[in-house]
């Protein structure tokens, strides 16, 4: 089943060229289905490559899914031009106002790591975000600095300055095979990592929150929020195949002192092209993460925030 999105936004030509299963509006109205509805708040300086990663992996599943697309109201982006934000992008303030619901909602990572939190300009909208999430999203992903943001309101657990940058293709294990989120996962897998910070182990332990994906190198990747219904991941499963690569040359190029990826290109030389060995994981995560939405979000979506939102499959007519 395809992904429905605007036939102009760029993610539509990006993911139709891929093979991806994309539809447009008039399609999708004939079919009767109901789309799982899930919002993407971009925090992200490069909008339109964060959508196409995100659009990539939650558009391979079997379901329609409709995506929209949100942005922080009391912040302006420089890096993506204005036509694009006004044509696809609605503010906060506004999906709120509406009183709008979603089965999912991504809350993507920002380049803001050496900020404390509430040091961001948009920290206090974005921690209504956060409350928010828990009356009108069924599900909450949050991703690298939007994870630490998330799981630093509501259980308070900070992020933690890093001597040198994590960097690099990282081994983890599966500490949760049982998990419905790691359904397929193997024992140990790579993931690409790229942080400043770090959130500790023990400190998500005593806040009684789960950690899925651990590393012995870099830390927490994965965890499990069950009370606010959310996962938190730290690293970027999302990531293309060259993304390390354009970091990396974007740093060399001025001049900032950076590391190799490690266990990134082949025998670690940046002229030969880089190997992606996280892509089958990429797609297994988030497509777990969506089965699991289908399985237990409310057949009629203005039942979500309500007391009984986890209905399983069993329950659904």
């Amino acid at each position: 089943m395809p992904i429905k999105l605007p036939r102009d936004l760029p993610a539509y030509d990006v993911l139709d060229r891929e093979g991806v299963m994309v539809m447009g509006e008039d399609v999708a109205a004939k079919q009767d289905i109901r789309p799982l509805r899930i919002g993407l708040l971009n925090l992200m300086p490069k909008k339109i490559a964060t959508e196409n990663q995100f659009a990539r992996l939650i558009g391979a599943t079997p379901l329609q899914i409709e995506l929209s697309l949100i942005r922080m109201t009391s912040h302006e982006t420089k890096n993506t031009a204005a036509d694009h934000m006004e044509s696809f992008y609605r503010p906060f303030e506004e999906v709120a106002a509406t009183g709008e619901k979603f089965d999912g909602l991504i809350i993507t990572g920002a380049p803001i790591e050496h900020l404390d939190f509430e040091d961001v300009t948009y920290w206090d909208e974005l921690t209504r975000v956060f409350d928010w999430t828990q009356t009108n999203v069924h599900s909450t992903f949050g991703v690298c600095w939007g994870g630490m943001a998330m799981i630093n309101h509501f259980h308070g657990v900070p992020k933690h300055l890093l001597d040198h940058k994590a960097f690099g293709c990282i081994r983890h294990r599966n500490c949760a095979p049982a998990s419905p989120y790691l359904r397929g996962f193997s024992d140990d897998m790579v993931i690409p990592v790229s942080r400043w910070t770090e959130l500790r182990r023990d400190e998500i332990e005593a806040a009684g929150l789960t950690i899925l994906i651990d590393s012995a190198e870099t830390g927490p990747c994965l965890v499990e929020d069950t009370a606010h219904r959310a996962l938190y991941v730290f690293n970027h499963f999302e990531y293309d195949s060259f993304t390390l690569k354009e970091e990396y040359d974007r740093d060399v190029a001025a001049g900032t002192p950076i590391n190799v990826p490690a266990n990134y290109y082949p025998d670690d030389d940046p002229a030969q092209p880089p190997q992606n060995r996280w892509r089958s994981h990429a797609h297994l995560l988030y497509g777990n993460w969506i089965s699991e939405l289908y399985l237990t979000t409310p057949y009629d979506i203005g039942l979500i925030g309500q007391a009984r939102t986890d209905l399983r499959m069993s329950d659904r007519s």
